[in-house]
């Protein structure tokens, strides 16, 4: 095998893993997997009307992957609740929050795409009232449904899921289905490897002209 040859394959076969890592290949839901996650979350104690909100959401699944948007607005004067130290602010509730759900999402190929600030009221509000203001945004991207659901009904969830509401006075959280999505790390991946390459191919024939 040519060295020419070794330099593409390597970063070709880093790039295939992480695709298939990243990448749920195992087409929508079908019924038997939406079952038992519903029995699970008969099991772990859940409301029927979210079990019922969640298996329509289940049914109904493409395949792809998902963003979550999050508008988020703080609970300035929390109560509080057990497992938490007595006075905790929002801030130290949502971090135990995210203290399990940050490793459940790496994990299964998930994480942040995007937190920031808000740094002024609505600009544009049309319909909505009492939704002028929000402390936060963000976009969590999902592998697909099926890690979705692998994350809300492990029974640790449950355990930790009060930390956020207890930290929030208001949110609205709603999945998206992305039809541009210039910031896929399969794209910035690709991009990065083939220009790294082709950098360290080009180095390389400017040498063996060199010699030669």
């Amino acid at each position: 095998m040519s060295t020419r040859i070794k330099l593409w394959l390597v970063p070709a076969l880093l790039y295939a893993l992480f695709v298939y890592w990243y990448t749920d290949f195992g087409g929508p839901l079908n019924d038997a997997e939406v079952d038992q996650f519903v029995a699970t979350m008969k099991s772990n104690g859940s409301d029927p009307e979210v079990v019922a909100f969640i298996e329509k959401f289940a049914r109904q699944d493409s395949g792809r992957q998902f963003l979550m948007v999050n508008n988020i607005d703080m609970n300035e004067s929390p109560p509080d609740v057990e497992g938490a130290e007595p006075g905790e602010n929002a801030s130290d509730l949502m971090a135990r929050y995210m203290e399990h759900m940050i490793p459940a999402l790496l994990s299964r190929a998930s994480h942040p795409v995007f937190i920031g600030a808000a740094v002024y009221p609505a600009l544009d509000l049309v319909g909505i009232e009492g939704a002028e203001n929000w402390d936060q945004a963000a976009l969590f991207r999902y592998r697909s449904r099926r890690t979705f659901l692998e994350i809300v009904t492990n029974p640790a969830f449950n355990g930790k899921h009060h930390f956020k509401t207890a930290a929030l006075e208001k949110t609205i959280a709603y999945p998206t289905e992305t039809n541009v999505y210039l910031g896929d790390p399969r794209l910035l991946l690709g991009l990065v490897l083939l220009a790294f390459t082709a950098l360290l191919d080009s180095i390389r024939m400017s040498r063996n002209a060199t010699k030669e």
